[in-house]
């Protein structure tokens, strides 16, 4: 290699000392003839390219050079050594070479390299080496600021079958060409650029090399006394023999934004939930993540093979079908896996498994364990188990089906699925365990968050939670769609004051107690009337008789409003929360003008509604106040960038969420996050029939047959039947029991047929069971068996006695 010497009397630099400007580059047929060459080759040696290209290569050596082609074994990709060549000035140079045999366009040849050294680059005496023992986590590597070898240790050179001296001044893609060290130096790159530690999830291998000598590696930037980034530290973890962090062969580099997906926070369910929903996506129609319970501190050593009975938590689960449905175990509860059953055999083995559903380890597992029914129940005919392990310590596992996918798991799926396992396991490993109480809270937190989104024919919704990213730890964040009696739905976010265990328990409460309140149709006023009562009640009972605590959810926020997709009309009431945005067909966004009431717990104070209507698609954005507290603008700024990203057009609302969330959040929040996205839909008169109907038992046959017929006008003959029955019995009452006016409404949901009798009596009616004599009584019990539900709905005037029954399958 040609070097530039020193000052006289000073002492020549050492090769890490020296910048390495450049790579000259040429390709060797395999006849010996040069068909490619780089001007930095031509700076080296003089030539110009129209000199060399097209004659032999030869000609370049020395006249003592020997046969330099002569050196490189038959069969051999790749060769390296020093020669002698011979510059246009006549001068003899000493070059090191590095040459691959690669094939290109058909054409078998050689692609040569060599760095050119130029001025020392740090002062006499840096302690580069120092550095990278210092602050690599494994010290292999350093490349400068130019990405080329400095230095290398023995294990580099061994992993790589070549020495310092050969690979020094070399970029990493020149020392070993390939897709991955390519995104390697990205990578590398990156570290320089930003200053902070990179981490790549695929292998540098040598040529020829089969995939378990490769390695895993991070990339470290390493700083001078000033703080300025001088190079860059390459720390290589070997990924066989059973070290660590174990893998098989890797994904290819295109998909390295999957595992970029996983442990994005230092949530451990979060982290669990982003491996499923990577795994869905990629290999498998169903994954549950179950976590070691109690899960091992970040600081135990490496454990021990993990014996059945097996004790896990359901941490995460992802399906393809709505809601996870083949899931037996809710995320958050215990199960038990029983001795010799597919999830044993792999927690005691330590490694993952393919099976089929007719594998003794499977039927055991199903035989022994209800949990495990999903496996003949949903169809699956192929099973994956694989252990989350990071560092020699057992986590858990990843349990990964196929039901809609037709061909079973192969090799590649296992190592496809120990990759993201592995980056999960490093990611909980890693997560900070004080927060074995986060942990718990966390999926406290999760159970009590709806697990997805009712389909609705009033509204499509969309969410996003996330929970804070500081030290502060979970909050009591909120939301919830409730559907409602005739075809209305309530959607719901609140925000309890607080963090940990407890402002989840205590959201937990008010979530309920929200369901409970909405079940019976309380106007949004009267709802947040009764809450206020109930978080006043909770401070009480947690104060005690001598004071203590008095939290209890005091100054809690929510916000309540009921969409009536046939009216359009939209009736919100709030305490203290930030209000509703809502965009219009059009584009335009503005917040909706709901009275301010006072946060909840503070009691006797009134809340107040506004009722709007609004068009057919309009969009509605709830949300809590963590969205616009980023430490890098203030509410207005995030409420116009809230605007501008609801206004933009989008495919779809998991879109729309999406972008307000990028738009809003730089960094990681540090308050919790909900978001809660609902465009409206509408009922028309098509679809809703209404009869006023006379205070006289003589009309109830009539008021069956409007029934029957605009049945057979929608198409619903076959819901006749139990129409009529339920028409009689809720007309005869009204009639009986109730004042006029009396009306009938029949509304045609995509999935349900509702059916109302509203009078101005505000008596409800009360279901009994009737004694073996008694002649009536019956009406209402045999209403709620026919129906899928069925309740009163008090209104300003009276009441509304309302039933609902399921179309499908009609």
């Amino acid at each position: 290699m040609e070097q530039l010497p020193g000052s006289p009397g000073e002492r020549p630099p050492a090769p890490h000392e020296l910048t390495y400007v450049a790579t000259a580059t040429a390709a060797i047929s395999e006849q010996g003839i040069v068909t490619g060459w780089s001007e930095d080759a031509a700076r080296l040696l003089g030539y110009g390219a129209a000199e060399v290209v097209g004659r032999s290569a030869a000609g370049l050596l020395a006249e003592d050079a020997g046969d330099a082609a002569g050196r490189i074994p038959p069969g051999e990709g790749r060769w390296s050594g020093t020669v002698a060549l011979r510059h246009r000035d006549g001068r003899r140079l000493e070059v090191g070479l590095l040459a691959h045999r690669g094939t290109a366009d058909g054409t078998t040849g050689w692609f040569v390299v060599s760095a050119v050294a130029g001025e020392p680059r740090a002062p006499r005496g840096e302690p580069l080496r120092d550095w990278a023992f210092t602050q690599s986590p494994c010290f292999l590597a350093v490349f400068d600021e130019g990405l080329r070898l400095v230095r290398a240790n023995a294990g580099m050179e061994r992993t790589l079958s070549l020495s310092e001296a050969e690979m020094r001044g070399l970029r990493l893609p020149e020392i070993t060409p390939g897709a991955v060290s390519d995104a390697t130096e990205r990578r590398m790159r990156l570290a320089m650029e930003t200053g902070e530690t990179q981490y790549v999830e695929a292998f540098i291998l040598p040529p020829g090399a089969a995939a378990e000598h490769g390695w895993a590696t991070s990339l470290a930037p390493l700083r001078d006394a000033d703080g300025r980034v001088r190079a860059v530290a390459l720390a290589a973890h070997r990924a066989a023999g059973g070290e660590d962090e174990r893998q098989q062969p890797t994904l290819p580099v295109d998909d390295a934004a999957a595992l970029a997906r996983i442990g994005t926070t230092v949530n451990i369910p979060r982290t669990a939930q982003e491996l499923a929903e990577v795994a869905v996506s990629r290999l498998a129609d169903f994954v549950a993540v179950d976590l070691l319970d109690p899960l091992p501190r970040g600081d135990e050593p490496p454990s021990d093979p993990v014996a059945g009975p097996v004790t896990v938590r359901r941490t995460a689960v992802r399906s393809v079908l709505r809601e996870g449905a083949e899931s037996r175990v809710v995320i958050g509860e215990r199960t038990v896996y029983p001795p010799l059953s597919a999830p044993a055999e792999c927690l005691a083995t330590g490694r993952g498994a393919v099976y089929g559903t007719n594998d003794p380890a499977i039927v055991g597992w199903v035989a022994q364990d209800p949990g495990a029914a999903w496996i003949g129940e949903s169809g699956t005919h192929s099973v994956m188990v694989v252990p989350l392990r990071a560092r020699g310590v057992i986590l858990g596992l990843a349990v990964f089906g196929r039901h809609q996918r037709q061909e079973p798991f192969q090799p590649k799926d296992l190592w496809l699925a120990e990759e993201l396992t592995n980056k999960a396991a490093i990611s909980i490993r890693n997560a900070p365990r004080h927060p074995r109480a986060h942990t718990s809270t966390m999926m406290l937190q999760r159970s009590m968050l709806p697990r997805s989104l009712p389909e609705h024919s009033a509204l499509e919704t969309a969410s996003r939670y996330l929970p804070a990213g500081g030290e502060a730890g979970l909050g009591g964040d909120w939301f919830d769609v409730i559907p409602l009696s005739g075809a209305r739905v309530a959607l719901v976010v609140g925000d309890v004051v607080g963090h940990g265990i407890r402002a989840s328990a205590t959201m937990g409460r008010l979530r309920t107690a929200v369901r409970t309140l909405a079940d019976v149709d309380l106007p949004p006023d009267e709802l947040l009337t009764h809450l206020d009562d109930l978080v006043i009640h909770l401070s009480a009972d947690e104060a005690g008789p001598d004071g203590g605590d008095t939290a209890g959810g005091i100054g809690t926020t929510c916000l309540y409003v009921v969409y009536d997709p046939i009216t359009r009309h939209c009736t919100a009431a709030r305490a203290g929360h930030p209000p509703p945005v809502v965009v219009s067909p059009e584009g335009s966004a503005f917040l909706l003008d709901v009275p301010a009431g006072p946060p909840l717990g503070l009691g006797g104070l009134p809340f107040e509604t506004v009722e709007v209507e609004l068009p057919e698609w309009s969009i509605l954005a709830l949300y809590t106040d963590g969205l616009l507290q980023a430490r890098d603008h203030d509410v207005d700024e995030a409420l116009d960038s809230m605007f501008t990203a609801l206004v933009r057009p989008a495919s779809t609302l998991e879109a729309v969420c999406d972008r307000v969330l990028t738009s809003l959040l730089t960094h990681p929040p540090e308050d919790d996050v909900a978001l809660l996205i609902a465009r409206t839909r509408a009922l028309h008169a098509d679809k809703v029939v209404v009869w006023d109907v006379p205070p006289d038992p003589s009309n109830v046959a009539q008021a069956r047959r409007d029934a029957t017929d605009q049945l057979t006008a929608w198409g619903l003959d076959e819901a006749a039947f139990v129409t009529e029955l339920v028409v009689s019995e809720l007309v005869t009452n009204a009639i009986r029991y109730g004042e006029p006016p009396i009306q009938l409404r029949l509304i045609h949901e995509d999935t349900s047929l509702i059916c109302e009798v509203s009078d101005a009596s505000g008596t409800a009616p009360h279901m009994r069971r009737a004694r073996i004599f008694d002649e009536g009584g019956r009406g209402l019990l045999l209403v709620a068996q026919l129906a899928q539900r069925w309740g009163t709905r008090h209104t300003a005037v009276g009441k509304t006695i309302w039933a609902e029954q399921s179309l499908v399958g009609l």
